[in-house]
């Protein structure tokens, strides 16, 4: 390959990696921390002790109650049956207001047997999930934002492959811990880069068609289709459109018969979810959603049914997908790791811990690369560069950290405490990342981290009256885990603190780390004002 070509390669790499880099740390970091969704929703809501399994016994007492309570319920409602990971039964049903607005509503029965609007007690882990693919980015666009990103991570790979293609075996392994430092930063960069490279390569597809496949379908739509391209591939992406009222009123199966006929349709599958729409109409129809495992990468099963009849509208199971739905339900499946079982989620949590250090690891050797090595005072793009990388980075992991912290000691209502902690913490490190040197704002911002992510099975702790031994002595393992990678966590961002204070204090002076350049310069500044 000519120099010249190599080197237009090398620039798109760098200029699309620091592009795409910030948004991208984000979504790899709060990916990886939402691979175990389900465990999490046990810790969330773990105030003491894990609660049973609420029985399926009340969902029909559950529906009747809402719609005594609400008859205008009747049009839509969402049901949640209860699960090992989420104990309780409830129902959603989204209010639509005069002014167009909406008011959400969480139903659930008391022991009583009364009806309750209660409001989830936190949405930690739904929070951080949006993180994931809006990047903190309004949702309105953010997802939008972050598929662009996606392209863009695509065309960084798909240069980085060409450039150290040539040198794959020869430096496959290598890691040359020393003195030089952007050489050690960049043995680890790209050994990380290659050998996850299928999985970025998976990543990187499959976000782009998740997040921007309605708006790559638009031009097929009106061009090619005629407008009816939904026609066609609809049935591919829900399982049935929701029905209109015939205005004919009819009797409601109960949930009971309901649940029979969804099993006689799809036997051994587990259901979580049932939507119910236009209850008491002659068109009523549920639509039950859960999982059956068939030896497929993808274990999402759906059946439709008249809810006035029984009848079997639809039957969607792995062993009888369409085309269009396999490839789409196994796209998700391998996106989101719902394949396999602890192995495959442990391996995909680790996959995206290195993919977020491969783009913060990326920030830094472009710093090191434009390093000025016979002078203290360093140009003012690298210093830029870092401070950006150190708040948006550190001021991601910082955040997350708080987000789990909040969930256990914030009073009153915790989703906004969830929600305005974060950004709180995000942009106070964004600020603070700015107004301090890079060498001791990197000090000082990786001590914040591990102070945080230590602080989570202390929080759980004060919580619960439990700590994590005697969390594992009655069992509940996920109590336990997350103390465990909290603490491991935590150890390691204290270990860089070290390692940067270390760096600063006896590194090389010619670098924005390093803390006597900060010295020399500051002395120097105090005598030329004296």
């Amino acid at each position: 390959m000519k120099s010249s070509t190599l080197r237009t390669f090398i620039s798109v790499h760098t200029w699309v990696g620091l592009v795409a880099g910030f948004c991208l740390f984000i979504a790899f970091y709060a990916g990886a921390v939402t691979i175990f969704h389900e465990e999490l929703l046990t810790w969330e809501t773990a105030s003491s002790r894990a609660k049973p399994v609420e029985s399926t016994a009340r969902v029909q007492e559950l529906i009747d109650a809402v719609l005594k309570a609400h008859p205008q319920a009747k049009q839509s409602v969402f049901l949640h049956l209860p699960s090992r990971h989420a104990p309780n039964l409830s129902l959603d049903w989204d209010e639509e207001l005069k002014d167009g607005g909406e008011i959400e509503h969480h139903f659930r029965l008391n022991e009583a047997g009364q009806l309750e609007d209660v409001k989830p007690y936190s949405q930690m882990v739904d929070f951080i999930y949006r993180l994931h693919y809006s990047a903190g980015f309004p949702l309105s666009w953010g997802i939008y934002v972050l598929g662009v990103i996606c392209l863009l991570y695509g065309l960084a790979l798909a240069s980085g492959v060409i450039i150290y293609a040539p040198l794959f075996l020869k430096d496959l392994f290598a890691l040359r811990i020393g003195k030089n430092i952007k050489r050690m930063w960049q043995d680890a960069h790209n050994a990380v880069g290659i050998l996850s490279l299928p999985f970025h390569l998976m990543y990187a597809w499959s976000s782009a068609i998740l997040t921007l496949g309605v708006i790559l379908m638009a031009p097929f739509q009106y061009l090619v289709f005629d407008g009816k391209l939904l026609n066609f591939v609809g049935p591919d992406i829900s399982a049935a459109a929701p029905p209109t009222a015939s205005g004919v009123a009819a009797t409601t199966l109960p949930a009971s018969a309901l649940l029979a006929a969804i099993q006689r349709a799809a036997p051994g599958m587990q259901v979580e979810t049932m939507a119910y729409h236009q209850l008491g109409d002659a068109n009523a129809q549920v639509q039950a959603y859960g999982k059956i495992h068939q030896h497929t990468v993808s274990s999402t099963a759906a059946v439709v049914l008249s809810a006035s009849s029984g009848g079997v509208v639809r039957v969607v199971t792995p062993a009888q997908y369409s085309p269009g739905t396999r490839f789409l339900r196994s796209l998700q499946a391998l996106h989101f790791g719902n394949f396999g079982h602890a192995a495959v989620k442990w391996t995909y949590f680790i996959l995206g811990m290195s993919g977020a250090f491969l783009f913060y690891s990326g920030n830094l050797l472009w710093v090191e690369a434009r390093r000025k090595r016979q002078q203290l005072v360093q140009p003012r793009s690298g210093r830029l560069m870092a401070q950006a990388t150190l708040g948006v980075c550190l001021g991601c992991v910082a955040g997350v950290s708080a987000v789990f912290v909040l969930s256990k000691l914030a009073p009153g209502e915790l989703p906004l405490w969830e929600q305005r902690g974060y950004y709180a913490v995000f942009f106070a490190c964004v600020a603070w990342a700015f107004a301090r040197p890079p060498a001791r704002a990197a000090h000082e911002l990786l001590m914040l981290c591990a102070a945080l992510t230590a602080a989570i099975p202390l929080a759980q702790w004060y919580r619960s009256g439990s700590n994590p031994l005697q969390s594992l002595m009655r069992g509940d393992g996920v109590i336990v885990g997350v103390a465990l990678v909290a603490i491991v966590f935590a150890a390691l961002y204290w270990k860089m603190a070290r390692a940067v204070l270390h760096r600063g204090r006896h590194g090389d002076p010619h670098s924005v780390w390093s803390l006597r350049a900060i010295s020399a310069v500051e002395a120097g500044q105090r005598r030329e004002a004296a």
